[in-house]
C-alpha cells in the first residue's frame, strides 16, 4: 500500500509540475476500435498525454517536440509533415520545443490487439511499410496524379490525408465508389478489395493506419 501511494503521489507532482496545458485538441473520429484526435499546440505550449491506450502519431507539422513521461523517461526529435510515430500506452507530457505551431493526429487504439502479422500480404508493392505491431498495421500511400494502383485489399482503416487527390475506387465487380479526400482529413474506411485511381491533378499522399 505504501509503494502504490508513493506512485500516485509522484504521479500527481508530476502532472501539477506540467501545468499549465493549453493545447488544442479535437476529437475527429471515433467508433469500436479507435478514437481519433487532432492537436495543436503554439510554440511553448505543452498536452498532458494520459497514456491509456497505445496510439499511432501523424505529425501534420512542426520543427521539433519533447516528450517526457511520468516513469522520468525524456525524448526530444525533430519532427516534419508526415513523421509517423509508433507511441506505447504511457503517460507523460508532449511539449512544442520548436518554433513553429506544433500539428498533429493521434489515432488510439482500443481494441485488444492481435499478434497475428499481416506483412504487405493484400498491399501493391509500391506502399511502403512504416511500421506493424500487435496493435497496427501502417503505411504510406502516394499515387501520383490521374494513376491508377494495382487491385489490392485493405483492412479497416483510419487514414490521414497529407495531401488530397479526387480519387474513386472501381471494385471487382466494376462498380465504381467515389473516394476523393481532402488535404488533412482523417477518415475512416471499411475493409475492401479495389483498385484506386487518381482522377485530379494532384498527388495523393495518405498515411492508413489498420487496428488490430
Amino acid at each position: 500500500m505504501r509503494k502504490r501511494a508513493m506512485l500516485v503521489s509522484a504521479a500527481m507532482l508530476f502532472a501539477s509540475a506540467s501545468a499549465p496545458l493549453s493545447a488544442e485538441t479535437t476529437e475527429v473520429l471515433k467508433n469500436d476500435k479507435v478514437v481519433v484526435l487532432e492537436v495543436k499546440l503554439a510554440p511553448g505550449e505543452q498536452e498532458m498525454v494520459t497514456g491509456r491506450y497505445p496510439s499511432v502519431v501523424v505529425y501534420l507539422s512542426g520543427d521539433e517536440v519533447e516528450m517526457k513521461t511520468v516513469d522520468g523517461m525524456e525524448e526530444q526529435a525533430i519532427v516534419e509533415r508526415g513523421k509517423t510515430v509508433n507511441v506505447p500506452a504511457r503517460s507523460g507530457v508532449l511539449k512544442n520545443t520548436g518554433s513553429k505551431e506544433l500539428r498533429l493526429v493521434r489515432v488510439e487504439f482500443l481494441t485488444a490487439g492481435s499478434q497475428e502479422m499481416w506483412g504487405m500480404t493484400g498491399l501493391p508493392p509500391n506502399y511502403k511499410m512504416i511500421f506493424e505491431d500487435e496493435h497496427s498495421r501502417t503505411y504510406d500511400i502516394k499515387i501520383a496524379r490521374h494513376e491508377w494502383e494495382a487491385q489490392h485489399t485493405h483492412h479497416d482503416r483510419a487514414v490521414v490525408c497529407l495531401s488530397g487527390a479526387r480519387l474513386e475506387h472501381v471494385l471487382p465487380d466494376g462498380s465504381v465508389q467515389p473516394s476523393t479526400l481532402k488535404t488533412d482529413e482523417v477518415d475512416w474506411r471499411q475493409g475492401q478489395t479495389h483498385k484506386g485511381h487518381n482522377l485530379g491533378d494532384t498527388d495523393l499522399w495518405v498515411i492508413a493506419i489498420e487496428p488490430k
